[in-house]
């Protein structure tokens, strides 16, 4: 397995993705992008403290030991650049929030604003989000799950590598404690309606506004992602669910 070390340096080699070995149907596509040297630098100091590499096998996380502290635990899956999971992690300092990506300019992104603000309620996870809640969340240990804008996979043969499917539902409800969220965003409408058929479908989920689509949160911060999407026309949705 790639330690921490091996990590940072394969990264600050110019490595932008290193992921483990799949032994499951990847939700992602992995994709190299260029690393700042702010980002870079970040993993450089932060990542032996705040970082971790999702290993194809592992045992459960000590949450007390990776955090300091035991809190309530926010899951984000997929977090990009990390704008939506800093903000939300300034805003709610009581939880302790885990940002999971393949994206290793991203991870770099997520430590340098979360120094910058002063956070350290916030952890960076680099690999599949699906080996970290098979191998390494248990059940009932998430406070709230937030997968927003995932890869929509728009074509009907990858339909199958879509993240908001039955089986990763059911294992993310397993993972929400009862009265846990589990929050979803897309601006592709077909992958919204499929979403809430998913969604809707899993018997320990209850949508929270039963008519369909949530109204779009306030502490969900508009990202360039977001902001693109709605320049281009596409309208943005937003699916609440909690853990009954």
């Amino acid at each position: 397995m790639t330690t921490s070390a091996d990590f940072r340096s394969s990264v600050l080699a110019g490595d932008a993705s290193p992921l483990p070995a799949q032994r499951h149907i990847r939700t992602f596509k992995p994709r190299r992008g260029r690393i700042t040297a702010a980002q870079a630098g970040a993993l450089d100091r932060l990542w032996p403290q705040w970082g971790l590499e999702i290993p194809a096998e592992g045992e459960e996380l000590d949450l007390a030991e990776l955090f300091g502290r035991v809190a309530p635990l926010q899951l984000e899956i997929g977090c990009g650049m990390g704008d939506a999971v800093v903000a939300m992690a300034a805003a709610r300092p009581e939880c302790d929030f885990l940002a999971v990506d393949v994206h290793t300019p991203g991870l770099g992104n997520v430590l340098r604003m979360a120094e910058r603000t002063g956070l350290t309620n916030v952890r960076a996870a680099a690999g599949d989000a699906l080996d970290l809640l098979r191998r390494q969340i248990g059940s009932d240990a998430l406070d709230a799950v937030h997968v927003y804008f995932p890869d929509p996979w728009p074509k009907a043969r990858h339909h199958k590598r879509r993240i908001v499917r039955g089986d990763v539902i059911t294992l993310i409800a397993d993972r929400l404690r009862t009265g846990g969220s589990l929050h979803c965003a897309t601006d592709w409408a077909e992958y919204a309606e499929e979403m809430l058929a998913v969604l809707s479908a899993e018997p320990r989920l209850r949508n929270r506004f039963p008519s369909g689509y949530a109204p779009r949160p306030t502490h969900r911060p508009v990202t360039k992602f977001e902001a693109r999407a709605v320049r281009d026309g596409r309208e943005v949705f937003d699916l609440s669910f909690v853990k009954i």
